[in-house]
């Protein structure tokens, strides 16, 4: 049993936003806001790096950087420009998502609207020094508090807008906040990347500053209709069973096999720029376009194929007496983003020494974005699902570690991009991406059967 939490506003709302609290609009405007910054910031960092801040007569100008370097190197060995910039890469993503665990802890002690705010504040200033390389460092600093605070309490916020018993309202309202997380995505990189490359890096983390600034007025603005506290649900006391333990070691295991598909996905913000500008051709028709909107393209085609997954799974469920579990999605998906990284493989294979047209790249990417779409959802729905209610919250929480973990992965073995080259390097992840499928489906018939829906159990918990 749970008891509600404690939500308190300051001021009740007498109308609605798409038949929802008003709160919510103001709740997916700011994640909004913060996605194009955190997207449009993201789909520069790299090319920035490789082609400014790391470079002589920059890197001397970044406080502190010569301590952190002789950290780095001092861990992983002496790295080349690209190599740097990847490591460098690889701990920002991944701390990003390890923060949001203290943020979270920290918002229920403070309360989570004031955890927001400053969260708003840490990743404007962040985003506002990105536009000096003086303050690099700071700015990876700030953004990665800032995020931690404000992810770890936002989304607590949207739940908190409805009663307990409100079950189907609040998935809608979670659904219209996760489209306001793709829009940004999407857009972000555009703008911004398109004013990095035409009018230097500093302008587009600029416009990346702005546009937190702009989610934290927004925020401001409703402020009256967020909850002021949301206490988190009590559970009655339950003693963990030998059943459970199996269960979480068995979670466990899926979130280990989960490291797989995103090490072969996400590269695609990491190395692909670098690859773009040194091996791809730009132009369609007479326009260059800009290598920072490849990072638009994977979130697009995960908005684009929502509605066509929901039709296959449903089919799937008809033809052969149940869609795929959350286990062989998570394969599927692994098998998806290994068999892209194909793609450029075998566009690198045809086009031996000539530039690879970027059609070639904007089929990866797209593929990239549907395989996204088959491994993380059901992988969180999975945890959500089968994880004890005594620790459910907990092991959510663990879930996202799997993204700390990866990225620090990516980042890593990007070190390895100008060793291997580019052909051994997308098929490397090709590899990782199938390993990864081919240890999902042997899981899901083995131990894993553990984590399979019961007859009894309700359809709505699937993904």
């Amino acid at each position: 049993m749970s008891t509600a939490p404690a939500i308190a506003l300051e001021e009740r709302p007498s109308r609605t936003f798409l038949g929802h609290p008003p709160g919510l609009a103001y709740l997916a405007f700011t994640e909004a806001w913060e996605r194009f910054s955190y997207y449009g910031m993201s789909a520069l960092l790299v090319l920035y790096m490789v082609n400014q801040l790391l470079l002589p007569g920059h890197v001397e100008h970044v406080a502190g950087f010569a301590t952190f370097r002789g950290w780095i190197e001092g861990t992983f060995g002496p790295l080349s420009t690209q190599a740097l910039a990847s490591q460098i890469f690889g701990l920002y993503s991944g701390f990003v998502y390890f923060t949001p665990v203290i943020g979270g802890w920290l918002g229920d002690r403070i309360g989570q609207r004031s955890a927001v705010v400053l969260g708003g504040l840490s990743m404007a200033g962040g985003h506002l020094a990105m536009a000096f390389d003086q303050s690099f460092l700071l700015a990876l600093l700030l953004l990665i508090i800032g995020s931690g605070l404000l992810k770890g309490n936002i989304s607590a916020q949207v739940g908190g807008l409805y009663p307990a018993e409100d079950e189907e309202r609040r998935s809608r309202g979670f659904a219209i906040f996760s489209t306001a997380i793709n829009f940004g995505a999407v857009v972000g990189p555009l703008l911004c990347g398109f004013l990095g490359e035409r009018y230097g890096w500093h302008i587009g983390f600029g416009v990346a500053a702005l546009f937190m600034l702009g989610g934290l007025a927004t925020y401001l603005t409703g402020y009256r209709y967020l909850p002021v506290r949301i206490e988190r649900k009590k559970r009655a006391e339950a003693t963990m069973t030998a059943s459970d333990r199996k269960v979480i070691a068995a979670l466990l295991v899926a979130m280990a096999l989960t490291v797989f598909p995103h090490i072969a996905y996400y590269q695609l913000s990491n190395v692909l720029p670098v690859w773009l500008e040194g091996h791809a051709d730009m132009k369609a028709g007479g326009f260059q376009v800009p290598i920072p909107w490849f990072q638009s393209i994977d979130p697009l085609f995960s908005i684009l194929c929502i509605p066509l997954l929901f039709r296959l799974w449903a089919w799937q469920g008809r033809a052969s007496g149940g869609e795929p579990s959350e286990l062989k999605k998570i394969g599927i998906g692994s098998l998806a983003c290994g068999g892209a990284n194909l793609i450029l493989v075998a566009a690198i294979a045809a086009y031996g020494s000539h530039r690879v047209p970027w059609i070639w790249p904007f089929l990866f990417c797209a593929v990239q974005g549907i395989g996204f779409m088959y491994f993380w959802p059901p992988f969180l729905a999975l945890v959500s699902r089968t994880a004890p209610a005594k620790i459910n919250a907990t092991m959510m929480g663990g879930a996202f570690l799997v993204l700390f973990v990866a990225n620090n992965l990516i980042g890593w073995i990007g070190t390895f991009y100008e060793q291997l080259g580019p052909s051994a390097f997308w098929g490397l992840h090709a590899v990782i991406g199938g390993i990864g499928g081919v240890l999902a489906f042997a899981f899901s018939r083995t131990f894993g059967r553990l984590l399979e829906p019961q007859p009894n159990e309700p359809e709505r918990v699937r993904s």
